[in-house]
């Protein structure tokens, strides 16, 4: 439909909605007020998004560094002294306290600066008042403060990889005691301090972003947009920001008893240590309880990074397969039971903790139940995917590439779901390619779809389509490439975390794989650069887009292409019916968004359907939702 007719017709059904003027002019400000310090959700999801490639880029670049360590043992390291100077030994190798500091940033930086703020942060901002028709947020002051507090949150982090001890090390789940004595090694000293108040500052953020969340799905949807006719976009983010709002507090408690223990000579996780054969004062606590505390975090944290991407996937895919998604209640559905679940398996990943083998068998089930969810979700892409008219896009293809590391690192899952297996596996690079796979890179591509779907609303113009491709198979083939040769190595027993294994005579068999992984590596780093030139020079360069690009459904896509504060112009369209309905029979055109009346499509009306012409009245009210 053209732009016009899109205005036209919401001038004539549409209402303004929240008591905001039509004419928003009165948002206009200064340079700071308005790319700055905004409160325009559209531009903080922009700051976002920048923000979580740069954080991207460095996290990826840390892997590097330490994957050349791990595939070429014996490489000359002295080219790096310019960058990491005292980290690369006299002999030419990296430090291996350094080493251990590396893993920690890359996991931190990739699991919460980049996936959970990154992902859920621009799109989650940037999609929610868009597709529910609303003007912005419900508070913009406080959408504003999560930004800035997630900014100060990056600058601390950054700030401690230029200490002299280096950032914290330790691994990115920071367990006691190591992380809880100062003294143990140079990544416990002021770089985990760091790393802690980092944290404390990033669930600030995090709480502030999910509470606005949901208190605009739940309060300033538009006229006739009932929960049922909702983008699965939306009720993934929905979800998202409850589970978020339910889980990080129990982080940020941990952080802040870790600080208690590590300054003022509390013992909530330390007893009986020794340093030096010198004991300890710090009696009666437990580094167990720890583990319990972040990994109630921690395996909610991989829905809070997975269900958004599954959310931008299935609008993308349903696009872009021309198709209805297939099952839409069930998507909610499964999302809903996903979101449950995540919350009572957390001690799957304590099996080797020593837990009592019949509590692991209660965590093990409901750990293996969390299958069936993912299941209904994987059978629903592959079906909506079925005799569609697919239009491969770079977004399209993210998407199922989403659904392919959805589907392998899942299946890896049920191995270690079993606490039999996973006693074995636990400490392997088995656990790595599993985890890499079903979170970090599926999580990843669906932030590139989301990216290369939703550019032109953000920015007017288009992305390059032929580098788009070129991007997705390079990556595509270089995660497996990376990936799927560790869960070899992970069964036949070689150990993670590791600096070094040119010492293990049983492991001399795998220098080739892990000369391959790395390779690997670096290839698909490489190709990062090409999203990156893409997006900036699309940005200023790119092709001018057209108001409605992909043709799809949704409210955003009724917006002017270059969206001011407010969103619509003039009043807010009414919404009729659910975001899917592509290719249906008897339609004009093969999409009919939501916005567009039944009485405006009777050759395509189903029964039902035409019963609620006959409550579409002139004064804009709106029939309930019989979908």
């Amino acid at each position: 439909m053209a732009t016009t007719d899109i205005h036209v017709h919401s001038a004539v059904h549409g209402h303004d909605d929240h008591g905001h003027d039509h004419d928003h002019e009165h948002h206009e400000g200064n340079f700071w007020t308005k790319y700055i310090f905004s409160e325009d959700h559209k531009v903080i999801a922009k700051q976002f998004l920048i923000t979580g490639i740069f954080w991207a880029l460095l996290g990826g670049t840390l892997s590097v560094i330490f994957r050349l360590q791990l595939g070429f043992p014996d490489m000359n390291l002295d080219w790096l002294k310019p960058v990491l100077g005292g980290w690369i030994t006299p002999e030419g190798k990296l430090d291996p306290e350094f080493y251990l500091a590396l893993v920690t940033m890359h996991g931190t930086i990739m699991v919460f600066f980049v996936l959970t703020a990154g992902l859920s942060g621009t799109f989650s901002n940037f999609l929610i008042p868009l597709q529910i028709g609303a003007r912005d947020m419900a508070s913009g002051f406080m959408n504003m403060l999560s930004y800035w507090f997630f900014f100060v949150s990056s600058v601390i982090m950054f700030t401690s990889l230029f200490l002299q001890d280096g950032p914290a090390g330790g691994g990115w789940v920071i367990y006691p005691p190591l992380s809880a004595l100062p003294q143990a090694i140079k990544g416990s000293g002021m770089g985990m301090t760091l790393w802690l108040v980092s944290m404390a500052l990033f669930i600030v953020s995090s709480l502030l972003g999910g509470i606005n969340y949901i208190t605009t799905v739940i309060n300033m949807r538009t006229k006739g947009m009932s929960f049922t006719r909702m983008p699965l976009t939306i009720w993934a983010f929905f979800f998202t920001a409850i589970i978020g709002l339910l889980s990080f507090p129990v982080l940020f408690s941990a952080a802040l008893l870790l600080i208690f223990d590590r300054s003022f000579g509390t013992s909530f996780f330390l007893s009986d240590i020794y340093i030096a054969g010198e004991a300890l004062p710090n009696v009666g606590g437990s580094p167990i309880l720890f583990q319990h505390l972040f990994w109630f975090l921690g395996h909610p944290e991989v829905y809070i990074v997975l269900l958004p991407a599954l959310g931008l996937s299935s609008e993308i895919i349903a696009t872009n397969a021309r198709k209805p998604i297939f099952g839409y209640k069930a998507m909610i559905g499964s999302m809903l039971f996903i979101g449950i679940l995540s919350f009572i398996v957390w001690a799957h990943h304590m099996f080797v903790t020593g837990m009592n083998p019949f509590l692991g068998s209660i965590f093990m089930l409901l750990t293996l139940i969390i299958a069936v969810p993912s299941a209904v979700k994987i059978f629903n892409y592959v079906t909506t995917l079925w005799q569609g008219n697919i239009r491969f896009t770079p977004g399209m293809l993210f998407s199922i590439g989403l659904v392919s590391f959805f589907l392998t690192g899942g299946i890896t899952g049920v191995f270690l779901g079993n606490s039999a297996l996973d006693i074995q596996l636990h400490d392997t690079y088995f656990v790595v390619a599993h985890f890499h796979l079903v979170m970090g890179s599926a999580s990843f591509f669906g932030m590139m779809a989301g990216v290369y779907h939703w550019f032109p609303k953000m920015f007017g113009r288009m992305m390059d389509e032929r580098l788009g491709q070129i991007h997705f198979w390079i990556t595509f083939i270089g995660v497996y490439l990376v990936f799927f040769p560790m869960h070899y190595i992970g069964i036949a027993g070689f150990p993670r975390r590791y600096y070094s294994w040119t010492n293990f005579e049983t492991f001399s068999g795998f220098a080739d794989l892990n000369m391959l992984v790395s390779i690997a590596a670096v290839a698909t780093l490489a190709a990062q650069f090409i999203f990156l030139f893409n997006f900036f020079y699309s940005i200023f360069r790119g092709r001018v887009a057209s108001a409605n690009p992909w043709k799809s459904n949704t409210l955003e896509w009724t917006t002017p292409v270059n969206v001011g504060h407010g969103n619509w112009p003039g009043a807010i369209p009414n919404v009729y019916r659910w975001p899917y309905d592509y290719s249906k029979p008897g339609a004009k055109d093969d999409y009919i968004p939501q916005h567009i009346p039944f009485s405006e499509t009777p050759e395509s009306n189903l029964p039902g359907e035409n019963e609620q012409i006959k409550l579409e009245s002139s004064d804009g009210s709106i029939s309930p939702d019989k979908h």
